[in-house]
């Protein structure tokens, strides 16, 4: 074992004695940080408006300040944007993180001095939390691989612009930057495939011990790697390959495929990290909860999510949240996001301590006649279906069809592109039918009426979804397919690429 390994212990410990202070007093830490958050914001232009001064309880701060989209915030960012100083949060933002809406076209995501140290501190935890449970600290003597975005920053009135992970990068600790991995003149290459080109070729002999990314675009790492290295197995391209760490999408649909390209089932941690702040972070091997960040200036509120969409939703804070509940994220940062809706859902698997897991999109739904079928539904018929028949899923999207051809009864279409076939295509298409009626009670209805007839699996060329995303200009670093669409925009594309 080698010198990092050895003090990570140490340090592995202190980090797990002040998880368990977080663990143990969430509902206090979430009163304190919202008294914090309310006491700072005072003053600035959000602040005065919403009557800052006059919030003592949460009950008082629900009824002077409303639930916001990024459209909502729109004409404060804009004035942050153009160099105004506490509009939202006390001084002008260290970053601004560029997203993509789906609706709302470029974003920028303020990130304060306050609530930058807070996406190091949840991913340094995260992999703390991992060596005191399991022992395991060799990864921190060899490379680790962060695939992400560009570190490259533009200047915007002032301020730093650019994507969250490349924002990150530049505050990577001191002790990593030797071990990390790609090279700084690698990683600020704007074309994914070209950029993953260069990070095979610049890794391939390297002693490789932690990987990190989101799931289809550290496949695309794999493939790329094991086409070069003859089809080797990654454990024997980098036979110290311990742990993966992931996040941005459910890595269940993904875990087979890269399992296989893997060799075996190597450990890993998920993470749940958002411009908007670093959210939760799975603390443990032994369960797939991932423990809410509730001391990292974020005050947390929850909207059940069948509600979300009413005049007047219900709305609460942590205390009163329920086990195995759908609920819509709304979260109030320490860089000035205020009953801002994340557009995820997740559910609490565990109350004490607080764990939560990321159940889809509140606008990424199916609900053509009611039924609000929701991702986690959709991914966990598909995958016990999968298993059970040893077929190999690489992605997938499910639309509705409301105009099938004449005298047929519409239905849910799901685009797949398979890595391994089913034998038969519509017994397989008929299990996932059934399995889902069984995790929905409402699609359950529609079929045995006769409303809806049973889904349609459509199969899809090789490569089709990465096509898909160069064509929209998607391709790589945190983006993401759609697993669900209320509309047809991506189905009609993606008829281009049926087998």
């Amino acid at each position: 074992m080698g010198l990092k390994a050895a003090l990570s212990k140490p340090f592995a410990a202190i980090a797990n004695w002040q998880l368990n202070k977080l663990r143990r007093n969430a509902v206090a830490l979430q009163q304190k940080t919202l008294d914090y958050l309310v006491s700072e914001a005072e003053n600035t232009i959000f602040g005065k408006i919403h009557h800052f001064e006059k919030i003592n309880t949460y009950d008082d701060f629900k009824k002077n300040v409303p639930i916001a989209d990024y459209e909502d915030l729109r004409p404060y960012i804009e004035r942050v944007t153009a160099g105004e100083a506490s509009v939202l949060w006390p001084g002008k933002p260290a970053y601004l993180a560029k997203t993509s809406g789906t609706t709302s076209g470029i974003k920028y995501i303020p990130i304060s001095k306050e609530s930058m140290p807070q996406h190091i501190k949840a991913a340094r935890n995260a992999l703390l939390s991992y060596i005191h449970e399991t022992g395991k600290a060799d990864f921190v003597d060899g490379k680790l691989i962060f695939l992400q975005g560009s570190p490259v920053l533009n200047v915007k009135a002032g301020i730093s612009v650019g994507r969250l992970s490349g924002i990150v990068a530049h505050h990577v600790p001191a002790y990593l930057q030797k071990n990390r991995m790609p090279s700084y003149e690698v990683n600020c290459m704007d074309d994914w495939e070209q950029k993953v080109d260069a990070i095979v070729a610049e890794t391939k002999n390297q002693d490789m011990r932690l990987i990190s990314g989101i799931p289809p675009w550290c496949q695309m790492y794999f493939d790329r790697l094991s086409a070069v290295s003859g089809g080797k197995k990654i454990k024997d391209i980098f036979p110290n390959f311990k742990l993966f760490v992931h996040g941005g999408v459910n890595y269940e649909p993904y875990r087979a495929r890269m399992e296989e390209s893997i060799g075996f089932a190597v450990d890993s941690i998920e993470t749940y990290p958002a411009s908007e702040g670093f959210i939760a972070f799975q603390d443990s091997q032994k369960d797939k909860g991932l423990l809410l960040m509730v001391d990292s200036g974020i005050f947390y509120e929850f909207i059940p999510a069948e509600e979300f969409f009413n005049d007047h939703p219900a709305r609460v804070s942590l205390k009163d949240v329920e086990l195995d509940k759908n609920y819509a994220l709304i979260l109030n940062t320490s860089a000035g996001l205020w009953g801002y809706s994340l557009g995820d859902t997740v559910k609490f698997v565990s109350l004490n301590p607080y764990k939560i897991i990321v159940t889809g999109r509140i606008k990424h739904y199916i609900s053509a006649f009611g039924e609000h079928v929701i991702g986690e539904e959709v991914e966990q018929a598909l995958m016990s279906v999968a298993n059970e028949e040893n077929v190999d899923v690489i992605e997938f999207t499910v639309a509705p069809q409301v105009n099938p051809t004449q005298g047929k009864l519409p239905y849910h279409e799901w685009f797949i592109e398979f890595g391994k076939e089913p034998a038969d295509l519509n017994t397989f298409a008929l299990k996932v039918d059934k399995a889902l009626q069984k995790k929905n009670i409402y699609y359950f209805d529609l079929i045995e009426g006769n409303i809806l007839r049973p889904l349609i699996i459509r199969s899809l060329k090789k490569d089709t979804f990465i096509n898909y995303m160069r064509s929209q200009g998607k391709l790589g670093g945190q983006n993401k397919v759609p697993r669900l669409a209320n509309d047809r925009k991506i189905a009609d594309e993606l008829t281009n690429y049926t087998v």
